[in-house]
């Protein structure tokens, strides 16, 4: 592929590195909203969803709860968002239940990828106006589909493996 070098570059660690741009401050509160889930057939599931940010004693670190359904004792997930590298995004979600994943404030969005049981997981969180953005997508680890991987036209084709999206989950989040 022609533009596979351009690609490499604009991957490469060093241009992934982003300025704080207000990440975590202005996402700071407790934010509420509707978390609608969709699946191949539409709109799946619909429920109450909040998202407490709030700071701690600590400057690296603040609550990050997430808090879904009716039921708000059930529902909350006590997280902490860990400050890495400030300067370069660089995050961790502390379920503080020995799972740590690290999540990358890149382009005005904390982006946060993982597998779970053969299952990955995307999920993107951004301010969009007064509102907070969360959205999730949940996608297989087993490929749908492999092709390239041959020369074509003179030209070798890298092999790409295309996965199935299960489905999607968003709420748009306003501060309460």
């Amino acid at each position: 592929m022609k533009n596979l070098p351009i690609l490499l570059f604009l991957l490469s660690p060093f241009f992934l590195a982003s300025q704080n741009g207000g990440f975590p401050d202005e996402y700071l509160g407790k934010w509420a909203g509707t978390l609608r889930i969709f699946n191949g057939e539409g709109l799946a599931q619909e429920l109450p969803m909040q998202l407490h940010i709030l700071p701690t004693d600590s400057t690296e670190r603040y609550t990050f709860t997430l808090i879904y359904g009716v039921d708000t004792i059930a529902g909350k997930r006590p997280y902490e968002l860990v400050v890495l590298d400030r300067e370069k995004g660089l995050y961790l979600i502390d379920e503080k239940n020995s799972i740590q994943m690290e999540a990358y404030y890149i382009g005005g969005k904390l982006w946060q990828n993982f597998e779970v049981q053969g299952t990955v997981l995307y999920t993107v969180l951004w301010r969009e106006g007064d509102a907070l953005v969360w959205e999730l997508s949940v996608v297989s680890s087993t490929p749908v589909r492999t092709s390239g991987g041959r020369l074509h036209e003179g030209e070798e084709i890298p092999e790409v493996k295309a996965f199935p999206v299960n489905g999607v989950q968003r709420a748009r989040l306003a501060r309460m």
